[in-house]
Parts: structure tokens; C-alpha cells; sequence
């Protein structure tokens, strides 16, 4: 552990910060635990100096779409299942996070949202900084690992609701466009000041542009559980690789999207506008063996979670540290931009970039020390040592 009551300066290799990338230098931490200023390797500061040597400084990556971890999943509804969760996602580089649902009741869903937002903030690990609403508004073609039972079109009313048990905190919210009433749900929701975005969903390329064009600015783990790119009929996917002020999710672990593709996303949209995610789920950090994901049984194997029946993938078991050594490791992008993309872009993706995401003075000094192998060796909580790899 840091001392919390005094202040730091970090000496690294390098910093991540927000404009650019700085070779060695210093990074203050200050005795609040926020950042304070970055200084050149010539202007070094007086006081304590903690030399991480030929390591990297990068600001904590923030997981904006994880269902679960440890065995558990948000939608077990359990306030101390959380906490382990946020305490867990230390260990893979993840300091801020927006736990998510599956679909599920009205119901199911509102108590999901009167727990997190009776007890957000409480949380001793990674920060919860909003809750994320995977469904229910979706299309039963593109299903998933999601029960279509409970699909239906979207209802202001009950974003309303939801909104008001989480005291605010509902941040996001995934539909499939082609649901009757899609648009002017987009129009009001956004205007809330809430995420839109699409996924698990047949749309046309017409009907997906028509949501963006209402407000919408996300397309749910692309190429995953949407229509695909054809070159007459573009589909979601074409949509979430053409259109502008987007934020295209990709989910990196090399069994949801082939390396190639996800390099082809990322060249096309730029680190600015793609956001990785994990799409964890409860097996997350685990063993091999049978899990449930919402109501459907689940196997894991050889990294991937598939469900029982009818074998597609059941989210993942992706930890976000490993997703930015993977893009990096593919050859696919530069260091900064692996971290930018679970960092700042997933941070802004969700509308949460003023409280995370980037190495900015007064905020949080929330942060991580990486090998230049981009494995993760230490994580750091408002400037405090909470894990060692």
C-alpha cells in the first residue's frame, strides 16, 4: 500500500495521458488521492518519488459492459455480490465500471435498479458509475444468450420507472431499432441525458440509421447478435462501421470477433469511437465447468462460454486487461490506443468521461502500472496500491 497521506510523484517509462503519450517524467499524486500535474524527465519535482522503472502508467480501464464475475451475476440482485464484483475487476486493471442486466420482468429489472441505487458508493473496488440495461427492447432473431420471453417494444414509462428506483444511475440502455416505437423511445431518452444503444437485433441499415439519427450513439458488441454486412443490404453492421459519432463496443477475446475483423473495425472507426468491452459473465475468473447465464444453462470451455442448447456464445470470460493486450498482440494498434479504447472511449461511450477514463489533474488517482508487454502489474485506487500481479 501507498501511503494515502502524503504525496507521490510516479517516474515511469511512460504516461498515458488524455492529449499524448509522454516518455518518462513524473506524475504527482497528491494526499487526496487525486492526480496533480506531469512533469518532464528534465523538470524533476522535489519529494517522494516512487520509480516504476522501465514500466508504463495508464489511467484505469473502465468496463462499461460486464453481466457478472466470481460465480456471480447482477441480476442475482444481491448487494454483497456486487461488492465482490467491484473488488474482483481490481485484479484485471478495471477501476470504474456500469454493472448490466440481462433481459428479464420489469419487475427483475426495477429491483436490480432500487438495490444498485440504494447502495452505490459503497462499493470498496472498482467504481460503479451507472448501471447498463442490456434489453429488454430487443428481436428474438438475434437473440443471443438473451430469453425472448420477456422481449417487447420499448416503453418510456418504463425507462421512467427504472430511472427513478436507480436514483439516476441508469446510464444506458440497449434496444434493437426495428421495435415499434424505437425512435421516439430514442428521442426521449436521450434527451434525458440517458445512452442509447442497439443491439441483439435484425434492423435494416435505414432502420439503425434512423435511431442514430434520433439520438442513439452506440452499437452493442459489434458484429455480435445483429445483422450482418452485405453490400447491398448493410445492415447493422454496416451502420455501426460507417456512421459517424458513433461508439462501436467490440468485444476482443478472439472467439466473439476474428482479430482481423476487429483491426478492420478499429482502422475504419478509429480508438476514438470504439469502445472495448468485455460482455463478462459469472463465470468470469473461474474454472472450466456448467454455469447459468439470466435462466439458461452455460458451459464453459477453452475460454469461451457457450450455452447448452444450441451452442452460440453466452457472453464471455474476458478479463479487460487481457483485451488490451490481445488488440495490441494482434498487431492491430499502438499501446495508447489499446488503452484509449478501455479507457477514455469506453468512459465517453457511456457518458461518464467527466468522473474516469483519462490521467486528468483533480481527478481520481485511479491508475495502472503495466509491463511493456502490456500485462498488467499493479493496480492503483484514488493513488492506493489495491493489487499486485
Amino acid at each position: 500500500m501507498e501511503e494515502s497521506n502524503m504525496t507521490y510523484y510516479i517516474h515511469a517509462a511512460k504516461f498515458f495521458l488524455k492529449s499524448n503519450t509522454e516518455n518518462g517524467g513524473y506524475l504527482e499524486v497528491t494526499d487526496e488521492g487525486k492526480f496533480g500535474n506531469y512533469y518532464p524527465e528534465t523538470d524533476k519535482p522535489e519529494g517522494r518519488i516512487v520509480d516504476k522503472g522501465n514500466q508504463w502508467i495508464a489511467p484505469g480501464l473502465v468496463d462499461t459492459h460486464i453481466h457478472g464475475l466470481l460465480g456471480h451475476d447482477v441480476m442475482d440482485n444481491d448487494w454483497s455480490a456486487i461488492q465482490e464484483m467491484s473488488e474482483g475487476l481490481l485484479k484485471a486493471g478495471v477501476t470504474s465500471w456500469l454493472p448490466t442486466t440481462l433481459t428479464g420482468s420489469f419487475d427483475q429489472l426495477n429491483a436490480v435498479c432500487q438495490t444498485i441505487g440504494a447502495h452505490a458508493g459503497e462499493e470498496t473496488g472498482a467504481k460503479i458509475q451507472g448501471i447498463y440495461f442490456e434489453g429488454p427492447y430487443f428481436t428474438t432473431e438475434h437473440k443471443g444468450a438473451q430469453n425472448p420471453k420477456y422481449f417487447k417494444d420499448p416503453s418510456v414509462d418504463e425507462y421512467k420507472a427504472w430511472q427513478a428506483s436507480a436514483k439516476g444511475l441508469l446510464k444506458k440502455i440497449a434496444i434493437a431499432p426495428e421495435r415499434a416505437g424505437a425512435v421516439d423511445f430514442t428521442e426521449k431518452v436521450t434527451a434525458d441525458g440517458t445512452v442509447v444503444a442497439l443491439g441483439h437485433s435484425s434492423a435494416t441499415f435505414e432502420q439503425a440509421k434512423a435511431a442514430i439519427e434520433a439520438g442513439a450513439t452506440v452499437f452493442t458488441h459489434t458484429f455480435n447478435g445483429m445483422s450482418g454486412l452485405n453490400h447491398r443490404q448493410p445492415g447493422m453492421v454496416g451502420a455501426a462501421m460507417y456512421l459517424q459519432q458513433v461508439d462501436d463496443e467490440l468485444i476482443c477475446d478472439g472467439h466473439h470477433v476474428r482479430p482481423e475483423v476487429a483491426g478492420s473495425l478499429i482502422r475504419e472507426k478509429t480508438p476514438e469511437h470504439v469502445a472495448l468491452i468485455t460482455d463478462c459473465m459469472r463465470a468470469g475468473m473461474m474454472p472450466d465447468g456448467d454455469y447459468v447465464l439470466g435462466e439458461f444453462p452455460v458451459y464453459v470451455k477453452d475460454g469461451m462460454a457457450r450455452l447448452k442448447d444450441g451452442d452460440s456464445l453466452a457472453g464471455s470470460i474476458l478479463k479487460l486487461d487481457e483485451a488490451i493486450k490481445n488488440v495490441v498482440d494482434w498487431n492491430g494498434v499502438t499501446p495508447e490506443d489499446a488503452v484509449k479504447m478501455a479507457s477514455y472511449t469506453a468512459a465517453k461511450s457511456c457518458q461518464v468521461n467527466d468522473k474516469c477514463g483519462s490521467i486528468l489533474p483533480g481527478r481520481d488517482a485511479d491508475y495502472l502500472v503495466l509491463n511493456p508487454d502490456m500485462t498488467l502489474a499493479e493496480t492503483y485506487l484514488n493513488g492506493e496500491q489495491r493489487y499486485q500481479a
